[in-house]
């Protein structure tokens, strides 16, 4: 920061406005700002501040203010977003006996299994690769 005069944006503050007003020129009305301009935006706030990013590029304080809160709540070493898993393994071992429970399968061809057990617990596994494997 020294030897720059107050008030005078940084030169990386400048490209990323120059970039902001090149996609304002050319997107369609009530287009969402690209993931790589508010990735650009939020990097830019931490390093000078969200005021002073906002005001270079123009973008919604309390907006920019939450983006960068969600990027610092992440573990450390990951920036990116943590999509949710598609499936849920769960070991055996931390399957306790259920008085009462519904295993439900799917297969890719759609269709379903329903088992309803009550006490004991059937074997999952033997169950579930029946199931998926008969034709």
């Amino acid at each position: 920061m020294r030897g720059r005069k107050r008030g005078e944006i940084p030169v990386d503050l400048s490209r990323a406005a120059c970039r902001f007003a090149q996609w304002r020129q050319t997107r369609v009305l009530g287009e969402r700002i690209p993931a790589a301009l508010w990735d650009a935006a939020i990097e830019l706030a931490c390093r000078h501040g969200v005021s002073r990013t906002v005001a270079a590029l123009g973008v919604r304080y309390d907006t920019l203010k939450h983006r960068v809160a969600e990027r610092e709540s992440l573990p450390v070493g990951r920036k990116d977003t943590v999509a949710p898993p598609a499936f849920l393994e769960l070991p055996a071992s931390s399957l306790t006996t259920p008085s009462e429970c519904v295993i439900e399968f799917e297969n890719a061809r759609g269709a379903k299994m329903r088992v309803q057990v009550k006490g004991g617990a059937p074997d999952l596994v033997a169950l579930g690769r029946s199931f998926w494997d008969a034709k």
